[in-house]
């Protein structure tokens, strides 16, 4: 919520907030975001918005969202002279005759231009509210704030990475401490410790003695991790974030389970081949899925010559390239012509762009969605309220890695997931920080 402040003899200080056009597209319900403050929408706002309305993406269906809210509060009364909100505040729709200062007026920010003259309308009538604009383009925050506008991104859903959690820790105990923890095979979880949360036990006196554990899903007991790392689909974890990893993916009562780390950490790698491990070797799951957003880096599907086959193989060929790795093959047995599609048409798994996951129930199946961090948080509900019954979902992304022009690396569905499950009995979640691709990838990643 974006709230009030409060004047010096502690009285809240209500202000008024104009909403540029993305802040919708990106959180449709971003009209109720603002607690018992006055909310303005440029009439500019809602003739953007009409335009996405018929697209069949997600912008389109937070553009439709949007209609709706607006209709049902048109209902209550004229939203010129504006409606009250459930949390106390009111919003009005406006307009302007004011100009901008020619440099302000170019034809590719006309729009840009009549909800920044709103604003300054707003702050013209009424000098003892605070008036911000509220938008995610940050070009447009400067031009507002280059004539005198206070201007801050939309922050309801964010979460600063550097606060993200890990999903492990680490915590200094009495040598016997770690002693009993694989003489028992159990002991009580560290105090503050989450389920399903790794703990690396430190001796307070020797810092070389240690144990590691994963709380259970109650909360209340820390079990040791296995000191055998097995080989799945001839791969075996490199370090301990991918112990962590694998043993998430691996566990049956972990239902939904997050992965969140830069190129090269082995994300996807491990998620497929923890997932072609339990539906093919161990009969868990009837099939695996992958699926991941299409957000091209440069031209769009149309653009692309072939069939949707064709078209998507872009797209999904960095999840080709990983089901190749974990099938062995030599340039000797792609030179006869084996390939990943060898796994597709033997219905070990089936990759398919995201779109095509939408309405549908999806039981007994381990889904992965890569590159989840281009999903809104929306999107990511709309997914996981998809898994049927006996269905294990993955989430893995690089926050740091948004082709989405509506999001950045705070606000995105991928992080908001990690935090709205911390604590849930049936997820898990690990942050992956060493890549293992190459020692040139890893330093790309570090200094590029």
């Amino acid at each position: 919520m974006m709230s009030t402040s409060q004047t010096s003899s502690g009285d809240p200080v209500i202000k008024n907030f104009v909403l540029d056009t993305n802040v919708l597209l990106h959180d449709p319900g971003a009209l109720y975001a603002f607690e018992d403050n006055h909310v303005v929408l440029p009439i500019y706002v809602i003739e953007e918005i009409d335009k996405f309305k018929r697209d069949m993406n997600e912008l389109g269906r937070s553009a439709r969202g949007v209609s709706r809210t607006l209709d049902e509060l048109r209902a209550q009364g004229n939203l010129a002279q504006g409606v009250e909100l459930p949390e106390g505040g009111t919003l009005r729709v406006a307009f302007t005759g004011r100009s901008l200062p020619t440099a302000y007026t170019t034809s590719s920010h006309e729009t840009d231009s009549k909800i920044i003259a709103v604003a300054l309308d707003v702050k013209d009538s009424t000098p003892d509210k605070p008036t911000i604009l509220v938008s995610k383009d940050v070009n447009l925050r400067i031009r507002a704030d280059a004539l005198g506008l206070v201007a801050a991104d939309y922050e309801h859903d964010r979460t600063e990475l550097e606060e993200l959690y890990s999903g492990w820790r680490e915590v200094q105990v009495p040598s016997e401490t770690i002693d009993a923890l694989y003489r028992e095979g159990v002991i009580a979880a560290p105090e503050g410790s989450a389920p399903n949360q790794f703990v690396q036990l430190v001796d307070s006196d020797h810092a070389t003695h240690t144990g590691v554990g994963r709380v259970d899903p109650t909360g209340e007991k820390l079990e040791p991790l296995p000191k055998k790392k097995d080989r799945i689909w001839g791969i075996s974890p490199r370090n301990r974030e991918q112990s962590f990893a694998l043993n998430l993916l691996l566990d049956d009562r972990i239902k939904f389970v997050t992965l969140v780390g830069k190129a090269g950490t082995g994300k996807t790698l491990l998620a497929l081949a923890a997932a072609l491990r339990k539906a093919h070797e161990e009969k868990k799951y009837q099939r695996v899925l992958v699926s991941r957003p299409i957000f091209p880096l440069g031209r769009d599907l149309g653009y692309l010559p072939g069939d949707l086959e064709e078209k998507l193989k872009p797209w999904m060929q960095p999840i080709f390239d990983n089901l190749e790795l974990l099938m062995g093959l030599t340039s000797e047995d792609r030179k006869n012509g084996r390939s990943y599609e060898e796994m597709l048409h033997l219905g070990m798994l089936s990759v398919e762009p995201l779109t095509y996951i939408r309405g549908r129930s999806i039981p007994d199946q381990f889904l992965i969605v890569d590159e989840a961090q281009n999903l809104t948080v929306h999107e990511v509900k709309t997914i996981v309220s998809r898994a049927g019954e006996g269905t294990k979902i993955v989430l893995t992304g690089d926050p740091y890695q948004i082709d989405n022009p509506y999001m950045d690396a705070t606000s995105n569905g991928l992080v908001h997931a990690v935090n709205r499950f911390r604590g849930r009995s049936i997820s898990g979640h690990v942050t992956l920080r060493k890549g293992e691709r190459s020692e040139l990838a890893e330093l790309a990643a570090e200094v590029l």
